[in-house]
């Protein structure tokens, strides 16, 4: 019986389940969305939610240490305390999405996408700049339609 054992294995040992752990939270503050399975996504998300709140205390050289320690790239601890820290900075925790998705194609393990709160308005931002910088490239090149150019 595994009373007062709290946490999620996920069928690995310590060392294992560690490394997918770093990994996931790594991906997460770096694409700001992932998609995993049901069991790891609430596995991570309270790690995520750790990395977040040490970066709204962005004054201690202590918290940039304890995050680098854990995170794998100096880009995502760059980002976490840059970015991220001053977005969260007014809220009290729930930084974190998870939304199922379904089953996957080839096991039918439930699929679900783990995602910081606030980056649906960030990728729509982007979307958006991106068709816009199509159209004025299109417009440029003498076409009057500002239709992009189809791609053979």
């Amino acid at each position: 019986m595994r009373h007062k054992k709290a946490g999620f294995k996920l069928k690995r040992n310590v060392s294992a389940r560690r490394a997918l752990f770093r990994g996931l939270v790594t991906s997460i503050i770096e694409e700001e969305r992932v998609v995993t399975t049901v069991p790891k996504a609430k596995a991570v998300r309270p790690l995520v939610e750790k990395m977040i709140t040490l970066a709204k205390r962005d004054d201690t050289l202590h918290a940039r240490r304890q995050a680098a320690a854990f995170l794998r790239t100096p880009a995502a601890v760059k980002k976490l305390f840059d970015k991220l820290g001053a977005r969260f900075s007014q809220r009290n925790g729930g930084y974190t999405r998870i939304v199922r998705l379904g089953p996957r194609k080839g096991d039918g393990a439930e699929q679900a996408m783990i995602e910081l709160v606030g980056s649906e308005l960030v990728k729509r931002s982007a979307d958006r700049a991106k068709r816009r910088e199509e159209r004025l490239k299109a417009l440029r090149e003498g076409r009057e339609d500002g239709a992009p150019e189809e791609q053979s």
